[in-house]
């Protein structure tokens, strides 16, 4: 069967739904070439995206480059494509993290291609949740998307969860008291002022969302100045419905793999009628991370906290024009 060969249109449509991915602090650390006749495009990181106090390792760039590349397979599925995907082809540039040959076969992973209706539909929400249960046979279905990434969820017990949350305040009061950190979160964050950085990236206001009532709230607060005039205030849950995620080791194709099955995780979530939102707040810090993993469990090393239930799904943050992320060569 001949192959058509991808054309500008085609492969710009791919990348459009690849960019909705998450990244931290919504700094989009993704950059694509597609080569003319090569039938491929190839997945960078973008060393001048990078979060140096908070990612110095760049794990977190990974995971949200691993999340664009999942909705790139997602995309090339919906569009009739089989994407076949080689992580880190290149030893000799670490920044190089994947290529993706994409190939008309008749034969389309479904899987793959029923997930497009949510990858435009999923957003953070930095809302409260409520306390309506989450059926077991959905939590079934976000733990099997997680093991066909390669990877494994666990959601966790009462006491696992409540260590989790602990944890996480322990790292409010480390990023409160880190001027570094909190300079970096600032430089992400779009509160309408001047001199912030560009309206396609970065965190805006109306993302934020409300000001916990009472004692911290289970998501990141980007306005933690108080800069966003009139911003509501509200009660978030007690006992937020925690899922984790993790790998047996902690390599950068792991960081690849895990990045691919939160996004996994996070598409079938929207489908199933689920809000989320991520927490990676305690695995920036050494001292914590470790702390996250229930010991008893196969997870090695934990890469994301995720936040479930019903309630707002959030808006949509902005993203960079394909022109930037996007060359042809």
């Amino acid at each position: 069967m001949s192959t058509p060969e991808l054309d500008a249109v085609v492969v710009t449509s791919l990348v459009e739904d690849a960019v909705t991915a998450p990244s931290m602090h919504n700094a989009q650390p993704w950059r694509f070439v597609h080569r003319a006749g090569s039938g491929s495009l190839a997945l960078y990181g973008d060393p001048d995206r990078t979060l140096p106090i908070a990612d110095p390792d760049h794990r977190a760039l990974h995971l949200g480059c691993g999340a664009a590349l999942f909705n790139l397979r997602v995309s090339a599925a919906h569009h009739g494509w089989t994407a076949e995907v080689r992580l880190l082809p290149d030893p000799d540039h670490p920044w190089h993290l994947a290529d993706v040959r994409l190939r008309r076969t008749g034969s389309v992973d479904h899987g793959l291609a029923d997930l497009h209706p949510a990858v435009r539909r999923r957003h953070t929400s930095r809302f409260p949740f409520t306390d309506e249960p989450i059926p077991e046979p959905v939590l079934g279905g976000l733990h099997g998307a997680a093991l066909l990434e390669g990877c494994r969820l666990i959601t966790p017990g009462a006491w696992h969860a409540d260590a989790v949350m602990e944890l996480v305040r322990d790292a409010e009061f480390l990023e409160a008291a880190n001027e570094a950190v909190r300079a970096e979160i600032a430089t992400w964050t779009r509160t309408g002022r001047t001199g912030e950085g560009p309206t396609t990236e970065g965190v805006p206001a109306e993302a934020i969302g409300p000001r916990q009532y009472g004692v911290s709230a289970p998501v990141r607060d980007f306005d933690s100045p108080r800069r966003v005039a009139d911003r509501g205030v509200a009660d978030f849950e007690k006992h937020p419905r925690l899922a984790l995620l993790g790998t047996v080791e902690d390599t950068p194709a792991d960081w690849l793999r895990a990045g691919q099955a939160m996004q996994r995780v996070l598409l079938q979530a929207t489908l199933d009628g689920l809000a989320t939102s991520l927490m990676s707040q305690p695995l920036e810090w050494p001292e914590l991370r470790s702390s996250v993993r229930d010991p008893s469990s196969a997870i090695g090393f934990v890469h994301m906290v995720f936040r479930l239930g019903y309630g707002p799904s959030g808006g949509a943050t902005p993203r960079r024009p394909v022109g930037e992320v996007l060359s042809f060569r």
